[in-house]
Parts: structure tokens; C-alpha cells; sequence
């Protein structure tokens, strides 16, 4: 950021009183503009035993299969976005119950957090959306986990098969980062 958004004028870096961090801000309207982590906001959609993935049409990792999920808009609710990326992408109408929330994954080295939802499809009804090469069903021998675009869509499938045998579906929260050889960890913060 080089220029307020309100009044023009050339943006600095500072800390402002009261804060511990640095921050762009505008000494002409003494605006702090602050920059706060995107949420990703997702499915994990079934009908029955299965579970339905997008191939990915878009970078990063087009050709890679993952959950519905997307980018949190501005004036919606995290369901509510988990719903419309879910019909963005998949072309899927879930039915979610109020105590849908199923996995939260911090990831403070991107600045995202990831809520994954569970829902489920009364009946085979779905569509590849733009964003989408191919959209379908899987059992847990189908997935192609080689093929998964991202390591929280592979731990969240994977929870997912567990818990669907064990017939419950407990809320975790992991914090998520990179060790030195850039292997994902995941830290389990949270299970209810």
C-alpha cells in the first residue's frame, strides 16, 4: 500500500499507540489501515460414505482434486459462504445443521484460517462450476490422495473417514505450519 484510499496522500509504516505491530497508515487522515487473515470457507459434503471433491480448474494446483471452498465475501456469514462456494463449485445444495462446523485450521505463515463444514446431499445432484475441471464422489478407496491439492483437504478427508465409522463428528482446531523441511505440521489446538 502506497496511497490512502481516502485522501491521496503517500501511506507510512508505523506503530500505532496502543498496538505492537506495524502498520500502513495515513498521517493525512491518520487512518491505520489494517490487514486481518483471509477466511477460506468450505464443505465437506457427503452422501452416504462418500465425499464429493472438485478437481481444480484455477491455480494454485489446477488438476488437483480438493473440497468446495473459497474465500469468505465480505456481508456473509461463514456458513453462509461455505454454502455458496459449495454451489459455485460443485454445483451442490448440502444440507448443513446448525452444529455443521467440523474442522478449523489456522495457517498464520499465509494468513488464512480454513472453517470446514459438514453437510450432506440428499440426493446425487451435483455440477462442475467454473472454477471446476470435474466434480464427484468418492469412498474412501476411490480419493486419489495422491492427487489432493492441499495438505488441510487431505487431514480434513481423513478425519472425516474416521469419524463417519466411529458414527461422531467432534470440532478440532489445528494450528498449522512448516518445519524446517518444509513438512506440514499440524498441531492439534482444540477437540470437542
Amino acid at each position: 500500500m502506497k496511497f490512502c484510499h481516502h485522501c491521496a496522500e503517500p501511506i507510512e509504516q508505523q506503530i500505532p499507540s496502543g498496538d505492537d505491530r506495524l502498520r500502513h497508515y495515513c498521517p493525512g487522515c491518520d487512518v491505520v489501515f489494517y490487514q486481518n487473515p483471509n477466511n477460506i470457507v468450505g464443505t465437506v459434503t457427503s452422501l452416504g460414505d462418500r465425499i464429493l471433491l472438485c478437481k481444480r480448474a484455477i491455480e494454485p494446483r489446477r488438476g488437483y482434486w480438493t473440497l468446495p471452498a473459497g474465500f469468505m465475501e465480505n456481508g456473509e456469514t461463514s456458513l453462509a459462504g461455505a454454502l455458496r462456494e459449495t454451489r459455485e463449485e460443485a454445483g451442490a445444495e448440502p444440507v448443513t445443521e446448525p452444529d455443521s462446523l467440523y474442522a478449523i485450521y489456522n495457517l498464520p505463515h499465509i494468513n488464512q484460517v480454513y472453517l470446514f463444514f459438514r453437510g450432506r446431499l440428499e440426493e446425487e445432484v451435483f455440477a462442475s462450476g467454473i472454477e471446476s475441471l470435474e466434480t464427484a464422489l468418492f469412498s474412501e478407496e476411490e480419493v486419489p490422495w495422491e492427487q489432493i491439492a492441499f495438505a488441510v483437504v487431505r487431514q480434513t478427508l481423513k478425519l472425516w473417514f474416521d469419524d463417519h465409522r466411529a458414527g461422531r463428528f467432534p470440532v478440532r482446531m489445528y494450528d498449522v505450519h512448516y518445519g524446517a523441511d518444509r513438512h506440514v505440521n499440524m498441531d492439534l489446538i482444540s477437540q470437542n
